[in-house]
C-alpha cells in the first residue's frame, strides 16, 4: 500500500505513512481526485527533513469518512511536474510549497507568492513587487482597490482588469496579514500559549480554530474527549455560526443599500455574541475552549438565558429574512450575480458554503464527523445556482438550522467532569489531522511530533485558503459595482489565509 488510511482526529505513527517516489506520489494523489467529486485535498504541505523537503498530501473521501495520507521526499535542486497541471485544486498548496522551500515546477500555471512568509525561500520576492497579470490594450483599464480600504476591513489588494464597467479579470493579492502563526506554534511550549494562538488565527472563527487545535492536541495526548467538553464545543460552534451568518446578512444588506435589513440583522447579532460574555467572560468567546478541560461548564441557568435570547431572536430574524427575500430590489442584486459554476466549484476544491452554493455536498459535520456530530443526523444546506442569492440563502437557512440544533442540545445538558492533570505528554514521532466545520467551512490543523513528543510541524488551513480563487472567478463578466456584494457574500478571511 502506497498510502495510509486514517480518520478525523486519529493519531498515527509518522513512520506508518508510506514514503514513495515523487512520480508515484503525483499519480496517486491526482488520481484520487480526478473523477471523484466526493474527494478533495484537505492539506498538502512540506517540512524540512535532513536538508530535503518531505511532502505530505492528505485527501479526504466524503462518503467513506476516510483520509488518505502519503508522503514523498523531494530535493530543492530538482524540477518537478506539478499536481496543479492535472488538478487545479492543488494550485495554492503548490504555490505555498514553492514559496516556502523553493521547490520548482515546470508546468505550474500560476507560480506566484502566497503570503510572503518571514522564512520564505526567496527574500527577493516582496509584497511590493508582486507580478500582477496584465493585458496591454487601449480599450482596457486597471482598477486597484486596497490594501488599505475605506471600511474597517483587513488589508488585501484587488486588481481589476475592466472593459468599461465590466470585469474581465480579478487578481487578489494577499499576505499583508502574515504573522508567522505556524512558527509560533513551534516556539511556544505552554498549552495556553498555543490555545491563545489558535484563538487568534481568525478573530471571527475563535471557536472553530480553537476546537480544531484542542481535538488535535487531545488526540496526540491520548485523551478521550469527555461528553461535557464535546457538548460545550458543539454548542459554541453553532452559536458562532448564528452570530457570524447574521452579521453577514447585515453586511450584505449594507452593500445593496437596504438600511432596514442592515440595522435589524446587526441588532440581532449583538445579543448572540454577547451571550459568550455571560458564558465565559469574553464576547468573542476567547478562553472558552481549551484542550483537556471544560473551564466554563454550560449550566441549566445558561440554558434558560440562551433560550430567552433565541426566543427573542427567532421571530425577528424570520420576519426580516422574509421581507428581504421578497424585496424586488434586493433580489435583482442577488440573483444571477457572482455566479460560480459547478464545474469551477469542483475544479477549485472549494469548501463550506462556497461548495454547497452549487450542489457540492461538502460539510465536515456529515463527511468526517467530530465531537457530538458523530451522533447527530446532520443535513447540509445545499443550493444549486452558485450566485449571491444561493450564498445568502445558505446563511439564512443555516441560522435556522443551528437554532434547532441548539434547542435540542440544551434539553440534555451533560454533567461536568472533574479534571486532574489529565493531559499526558504528546506521543512521539506521530502524525494527526483535525477537521472542523466552521461557519466558513472546513478548518484543518495537522501536527507532526519529533522523537521527544515536541511539535516538529504544525500546519493550519483556514477554509478561505480554498475559496479566494472562487471569488475571483465569481466577479468575471459582472459590473465592478457588483464586487462589494460578491465579496461580502463569500466573506473570506484575510488573516486566516495569511496566518
Amino acid at each position: 500500500m502506497n498510502y495510509i488510511t486514517l480518520f478525523n482526529q486519529q493519531t498515527v505513527p509518522v513512520a506508518s505513512i508510506p514514503e514513495i517516489n515523487y512520480f508515484e506520489f503525483l499519480e496517486l494523489n491526482t488520481g484520487f481526485i480526478r473523477g471523484h467529486k466526493e474527494r478533495h485535498c484537505v492539506n498538502y504541505f512540506g517540512c524540512i527533513e535532513n536538508e530535503k523537503v518531505k511532502l505530505y498530501c492528505c485527501i479526504a473521501d466524503d462518503l467513506t469518512h476516510e483520509i488518505f495520507v502519503s508522503s514523498s521526499i523531494v530535493k530543492t535542486s530538482s524540477i518537478y511536474a506539478s499536481f496543479t497541471s492535472r488538478c487545479l485544486c492543488f494550485e495554492k498548496f503548490e504555490r505555498e510549497i514553492h514559496e516556502n522551500f523553493g521547490i520548482k515546477y515546470n508546468d505550474h500555471p500560476w507560480l506566484k507568492p502566497v503570503r510572503y512568509a518571514h522564512n520564505r525561500s526567496d527574500k527577493n520576492k516582496t509584497i511590493a513587487n508582486y507580478p500582477f497579470y496584465s493585458i496591454d490594450s487601449e480599450e482596457l483599464h486597471e482598477v486597484g482597490v486596497g490594501p488599505i480600504h475605506a471600511g474597517i476591513i483587513e488589508p488585501g489588494h484587488f486588481r481589476f482588469l475592466c472593459n468599461g464597467e465590466q470585469i474581465l479579470h480579478l487578481e487578489i493579492q494577499l499576505g499583508f496579514q502574515h504573522r508567522g502563526i505556524e512558527s509560533l506554534f513551534l516556539e511556544k511550549k505552554k498549552i495556553n500559549q498555543r490555545a491563545t494562538l489558535a484563538e487568534n488565527i481568525a478573530g471571527d472563527t475563535v471557536i472553530g480554530h480553537t476546537s480544531a487545535f484542542s481535538y488535535l492536541w487531545e488526540s496526540l495526548c491520548g485523551f478521550n474527549t469527555t461528553n461535557d467538553i464535546a457538548f460545550a464545543r458543539t454548542l459554541a460552534l453553532e452559536i458562532e455560526r448564528i452570530a457570524i451568518h447574521t452579521g453577514d446578512l447585515s453586511a450584505v444588506c449594507t452593500d445593496i443599500a437596504y438600511q432596514l435589513g442592515s440595522s435589524v440583522f446587526g441588532r440581532l447579532r449583538t445579543p448572540v455574541i454577547n451571550f459568550f460574555q455571560e458564558w465565559c467572560g469574553n464576547r468573542l468567546s476567547k478562553s472558552l475552549v481549551r484542550p483537556g478541560c471544560n473551564l466554563f461548564p454550560f449550566t441549566p441557568t445558561l440554558a434558560i438565558r440562551l433560550t430567552d435570547i433565541l426566543n427573542a431572536f427567532e421571530p425577528d430574524f424570520t420576519e426580516m429574512v422574509t421581507e428581504l427575500f421578497k424585496l424586488p430590489s434586493a433580489l435583482s442584486r442577488f440573483e444571477r450575480t457572482g455566479v460560480v459554476s459547478q464545474e469551477d466549484v469542483l475544479s477549485l476544491g472549494t469548501v463550506g458554503p462556497s461548495a454547497r452554493m452549487n450542489a457540492l455536498n461538502r460539510d465536515i459535520r456529515l463527511s468526517h464527523p467530530f465531537g457530538l456530530w458523530k451522533n447527530i443526523k446532520h443535513d447540509p444546506i445545499i443550493k444549486h445556482h452558485g450566485d449571491v442569492y444561493s450564498r445568502v440563502q445558505i446563511r439564512k437557512e443555516e441560522v435556522i438550522q443551528s437554532i434547532q440544533y441548539i434547542r435540542t442540545l440544551i434539553e440534555n445538558i451533560p454533567e461536568c467532569t472533574t479534571y486532574e492533570n489529565v493531559l499526558e505528554k504528546p506521543k512521539p514521532d506521530s502524525f494527526v489531522i483535525s477537521l472542523i466545520e466552521g461557519w466558513r467551512g472546513e478548518i484543518c490543523h495537522c501536527a507532526i511530533t519529533d522523537s521527544l513528543g515536541e511539535l516538529k510541524m504544525y500546519k493550519i488551513k483556514d477554509p478561505s485558503f480554498h475559496n479566494w480563487l472562487a471569488l475571483a472567478l465569481a466577479v468575471r463578466n459582472n459590473e465592478i459595482s457588483d464586487f462589494p456584494i460578491c465579496n461580502k457574500s463569500f466573506n473570506l478571511s484575510y488573516c486566516g489565509h495569511d496566518l
